[in-house]
């Protein structure tokens, strides 16, 4: 029996390893997993010497089959429900991270990824990191701002500049993020963003900044 359960366990793993983490939080392809699963348990609970159902297999075994995978379906239902469970808590982990120290600057390293998936997580986790001066202050002492300014001129799509100008947004409600931000050079890489027909927001947060860098440079101008 445990034998069974061990090449239970073992094909959930390679099927779950098969599908995208998304699909599973869905439940898209949960009927399909948990059949092919329950398949499976009744081919290993045939192969069992001793098994009852094995010795009673007549002229009805297609009955017999259907009620046996019925019966393999619920007992594998708790499996599948952790599995669910794990991905959906690690789906959520890297969405709605507590942001810490040590947290924050893997966000930032993030950033330094040459995949944009990659650098739209590390932006996206900056943005909502960035709810207040002090909090602002430290994605800039980490870096995160220069790396988001870097991140915005070497932007080969539209998600990727939304996702940068959104964090640098969250910066700019600060006065020292803006000063430092501007001192980095984010004034002309934004400027030179293009704008996007498909994402709207992208025009709205260049507008945002603009109008902090001018303000900002009036403020100096006038000292």
């Amino acid at each position: 029996m445990w034998t069974s359960l061990n090449g239970l366990v073992g094909l959930s793993y390679r099927l779950s390893g098969r599908i995208d983490p998304t699909e599973f939080v869905r439940g898209k392809r949960q009927s399909h997993i948990m059949r092919t699963i329950a398949s499976q348990f009744t081919y290993l609970c045939r192969r069992k010497p001793g098994n009852v159902r094995s010795r009673n297999f007549s002229s009805g075994g297609a009955n017999d089959e259907r009620s046996i995978e019925e019966d393999a379906e619920r007992k594998v239902g708790w499996l599948l429900k952790l599995i669910f469970a794990g991905t959906a808590t690690a789906v959520g982990y890297q969405f709605f991270p507590y942001m810490g120290d040590n947290l924050l600057q893997q966000s930032v390293s993030l950033l330094h990824v040459k995949d944009p998936l990659f650098k739209r997580m590390g932006a996206s986790r900056l943005a909502r990191f960035a709810i207040d001066d002090e909090r602002r202050m430290k994605v800039v002492e980490f870096g995160g701002a220069q790396e988001l300014i870097n991140m915005l001129g070497g932007a080969k799509d539209d998600r990727t500049r939304k996702e940068a100008l959104r964090a640098l947004v969250a910066l700019a409600y600060s006065e020292e993020a803006v000063a430092a931000l501007h001192h980095a050079g984010a004034l002309s890489v934004v400027e030179s963003t293009p704008d996007s027909s498909e994402y709207a927001d992208i025009e709205k947060y260049k507008v945002h900044l603009l109008r902090r860098f001018h303000y900002y440079t009036m403020i100096h101008l006038e000292k």
